[in-house]
C-alpha cells in the first residue's frame, strides 16, 4: 500500500431472489469489474447469494446446497486476483444456521463469520432461521472442501498495515457492534454485508451509524446493503454502497437505483493509523477490552501512483458543504468570541487596544472584540482601534482599516510610526534605504510598542491578531506582532480568516454595522494579502506581497494540517498536494513551497515557543501549553532531505 492507502469497494449487485446461480453470476461480473478498478477489499451484501428475502426458503435443503455450490464457484473465479472478496450466504453449522460472511482470497476460503445480533422484531424475524455467533465454541473452525477454515466473529484480515473486521446489518445497530471490539482489537477497516430495508427517516439514522462507528474506533467503514431486486412483498430495499473514513463520508453510491452500483474509494490507513497514535482514549480502551482476535494474512497488492479514488480537500481547515461551512463559521466565531469575553471578565479589563492595518487578521480580531463587548454589556468606544500608517501602507488598506473602524462606532486613533522608525533608524545607524529585516522589523515592533504602550495609558489590553498559518511559518517579527496579551485569532488558519471575514461581512455586517461595513469587509477579504512593510509602488498600491514570498496560503495551510493532524511525511503531504491542487500548480511548485514550508516551520520553533494565550478552534494548534511540543532547536535535515528528493514528474 504505497501511502498507506486501499482501495475498497462496496458492490450492490442485482439480486434474484432464491436464484443462487443468477445471483453468483453477477456477484463474480462485480468482483472482476471491481478488481480491474484495482479494488483490494470488495464487499457484498447481506445473503447475496441467495438473497436476503428468502423467508422460509432458507430452510429448504435446495436453496442450502446451491448457496454453498455458489460460494464454491465465486472462490475458483478469484483464483489468481489479488483481493479480498467478502459475500453473504446462509451456512449450516454442528446442526444450526448462520448468517454468514465469507471472505475469500485468490481462490481460496480464508475465514467465515457469522452475524452475531439476530433481529426479531417489527418487520424482522431472523431467529426463525438463525442463530447468533454467540452460539459458538470458542476458536471454531468449519470444514470446507477439507480444510478448516476459520470460524467467529473474532477474525481479523491482515493486508499490510490494514486490519479488516467484519459484522453483519444488525450487529451495527446494537449497543457495542462487534465492529467495536475488532477495531480495539486493530481492526483498522470495518465492513458491514447489510440488508437494510427502507423507511421514512431510517435513512439518516443509519448513516449517523455509520460514521459515528468510523469515528468512534477511529477507522474505515465499508457498507454494502441489498438493493433493486429483492422481495417487495413487504419491504423495499433501496441499495445502499457507503464507505467512511474517521467520521466522513468519502464515497456513496446512489439509493433506490434499479441497476447496480460500486462504490470504490481509497482508504487512507496510514491517516487512520496515525489518528489512533495520536489519540490516547484509544490505546487505554485496549487496556480494558482486549479480547484474543485470530488474525488471517492474505497477501496485499503494491498500490500504483494512480490516481487517487477520492476527493482530497484542498482547504482542509475549511468546511465545502454549504450548510456546514455556514454552522463551522458560526461556532469559531463564537469560540473566539467566548474566549476573549472570560479573559476580560477574569482580569477586570473593560478596554480593549487593536492595532487595524485594513488586512485580513487584524480585521477578524476587530470584529470578535466587538462581538464580545456587546455580549458583555461593555461600551464599545472602550475598543481603541489604532491605524499605524508607515511606509508600505497602501491607499486601500489605510482606507478600509478607517471606514471599518469608524462603521463600527469604536474610538478610533491614528498614530504615525514614520517619524519614530526614522529616529530609530538613526538611533541605531541604519540605512532607510537598505530594506531588510531590520527595515521591516523595526516598523513591526514600534507598532506592537504603541499598542502596548496605549493598553497601559487606557488601563486595557492588547489584542493579538497573527493567525495559525503565520505562526507555522513564523511570518511575524519576534517581539513585534508575535507579542499580544491574548491571541484570538492563534488558532486560526490564514484560509479559515478569509472564510470567516467573508461569511461574517455577508451575514452579520449590515445588520450589525451598516451596508458600507459590509462593502468594506469584501473588499479587505479582496485585499492582497501583505505585511505592507516596503514601501507602496507609485500609486500607492501594495508592492509587498506575502504570498510572493512565502508561497500561496492554501499550500501551506494543506501542508500545515496534513502533517500536524496526521504525522504524514513531506513525499505523501506532496502527493495528495499534486491531486488537490491539479489545475492550480504544478508538480515543481508544489515541491518549492512544500520546501520552504518545512525549513521555516523548523526555524521558527522558537516564536511559538513563548506565544501567548489564545483559544483553540479546531484539530491543529501550535499551542506549546496544548497541542505542540517541539523543540527550538529540532533539526529539520529528514524533512528537507525528503523535500529535495521529490520527482515532479
Amino acid at each position: 500500500m504505497n501511502y498507506g492507502f486501499i482501495r475498497v469497494a462496496a458492490v450492490v449487485p442485482t439480486v434474484n431472489v432464491a436464484d443462487c446461480e443468477a445471483n453468483v453470476d453477477h456477484i463474480i461480473k462485480n468482483i472482476h469489474e471491481a478488481y480491474k478498478r484495482k479494488a483490494q477489499l470488495i464487499v457484498f451484501p447481506e445473503l447475496s447469494i441467495t438473497g436476503y428475502t428468502c423467508g422460509d426458503l432458507f430452510k429448504q435443503t435446495t436453496l442450502i446446497k446451491s448457496a454453498f455450490e455458489g460460494l464454491e464457484r465465486i472462490s475458483s473465479a478469484t483464483l489468481g486476483l489479488n483481493a479480498l472478496v467478502v459475500v453473504g450466504l446462509p451456512i449450516v453449522f454442528e446442526g444450526r444456521m448462520f448468517n454468514c460472511a465469507v471472505a475469500i482470497f485468490n481462490g481460496e476460503i480464508v475465514g467465515v463469520v457469522p452475524k452475531t445480533y439476530i433481529p426479531n422484531y417489527h418487520e424482522f424475524y431472523e431467529k426463525r432461521w438463525f442463530t447468533s455467533s454467540y452460539n459458538l465454541r470458542k476458536n471454531a473452525t468449519i470444514n470446507i472442501d477439507g480444510k478448516e477454515v476459520p470460524f467467529g466473529c473474532d477474525l481479523l484480515f491482515t493486508m499490510g498495515d490494514a486490519k479488516i473486521g467484519c459484522e453483519i446489518c444488525e450487529d451495527l445497530w446494537a449497543p457495542v457492534p462487534p465492529s467495536s471490539m475488532q477495531a480495539i482489537n486493530g481492526a483498522n477497516i470495518l465492513v458491514n454485508l447489510s440488508a437494510t430495508n427502507e423507511l421514512t427517516g431510517k435513512h439518516n439514522r443509519l448513516m449517523s451509524l455509520i460514521t459515528q462507528q468510523s469515528a468512534g474506533n477511529i477507522a474505515a467503514y465499508v457498507y454494502a446493503s441489498s438493493g433493486y431486486g429483492e422481495s417487495t412483498s413487504d419491504l423495499v430495499f433501496a441499495g445502499n454502497a457507503i464507505i467512511a473514513e474517521l467520521g466522513n463520508v468519502i464515497k456513496k453510491g446512489a439509493r433506490f437505483n434499479v441497476g447496480e452500483q460500486m462504490a470504490i474509494a481509497d482508504i487512507d490507513v496510514e491517516k487512520i493509523n496515525n489518528a489512533r497514535i495520536n489519540n490516547g482514549t484509544f490505546g487505554d480502551s485496549l487496556e480494558h477490552y482486549a479480547t484474543a482476535h485470530r488474525e488471517i494474512e492474505v497477501p496485499v497488492m503494491i498500490f500504483d501512483n494512480q490516481k487517487l479514488e477520492r476527493k482530497i480537500e484542498k482547504n482542509p481547515f475549511v468546511p465545502t458543504d454549504d450548510a456546514m461551512l455556514n454552522s463551522h463559521c458560526e461556532e469559531i466565531f463564537n469560540i473566539q468570541t467566548q474566549g476573549l469575553m472570560r479573559r476580560l471578565q477574569f482580569t477586570g479589563t473593560k478596554s480593549l487596544v487593536v492595532g487595524v492595518s485594513g488586512g485580513l487578521d487584524s480585521t477578524l480580531a476587530l470584529l470578535i472584540a466587538d462581538r464580545a463587548f456587546g455580549r458583555l454589556g461593555y461600551d464599545k468606544k472602550n475598543i481603541i482601534g489604532i491605524t499605524m500608517p508607515g511606509f508600505g501602507t497602501s491607499d486601500r488598506t489605510y482606507t478600509n482599516a478607517l471606514q471599518l473602524m469608524h462603521s463600527m462606532g469604536i474610538t478610533v486613533k491614528e498614530i504615525s510610526i514614520a517619524n519614530a522608525v526614522l529616529q530609530h533608524f538613526k538611533d541605531i545607524d541604519h540605512d532607510v534605504n537598505v530594506h531588510d529585516a531590520t527595515y521591516e522589523n523595526s516598523q513591526a515592533r514600534e507598532r506592537t510598542q504603541i499598542l502596548m504602550d496605549c493598553a497601559n495609558k487606557y488601563n486595557g489590553m492588547v489584542l493579538g491578531t497573527g493567525d495559525l498559518s503565520e505562526l507555522a511559518l513564523g511570518w511575524c517579527t519576534y517581539n513585534g506582532d508575535h507579542m499580544s496579551m491574548y491571541s484570538v485569532n492563534a488558532g486560526v488558519a490564514k484560509t479559515l480568516v478569509k472564510c470567516l471575514v467573508t461569511w461574517i461581512a455577508n451575514n452579520v455586517a449590515a445588520k450589525e454595522w451598516g451596508d458600507e461595513a459590509k462593502r468594506t469587509l469584501l473588499d479587505i477579504v479582496d485585499t492582497p494579502i501583505s505585511p505592507e512593510l516596503t514601501p507602496a509602488d507609485n500609486e500607492g498600491k501594495i508592492n509587498q506581497k506575502t504570498e510572493d514570498l512565502v508561497g500561496p496560503y492554501e499550500l501551506h495551510d494543506f501542508f500545515l494540517f496534513n502533517m500536524l493532524a496526521y504525522g504524514f511525511s513531506p513525499s505523501k503531504i506532496f502527493i495528495l498536494a499534486k491531486e488537490a491542487f491539479a489545475d492550480e500548480y504544478d508538480g515543481a511548485t508544489i515541491k518549492k513551497w512544500l520546501t520552504v514550508f518545512c525549513r521555516r516551520f523548523f526555524s521558527q520553533q522558537f516564536k511559538r515557543s513563548c506565544l501567548p494565550d489564545g483559544p483553540k478552534v479546531g484539530i491543529v494548534g501550535l499551542s506549546p501549553r496544548g497541542d505542540w511540543r517541539m523543540p527550538s532547536d529540532a533539526c529539520a535535515a529528514l524533512w528537507i532531505k525528503e523535500c529535495e528528493n521529490l520527482e515532479v514528474d
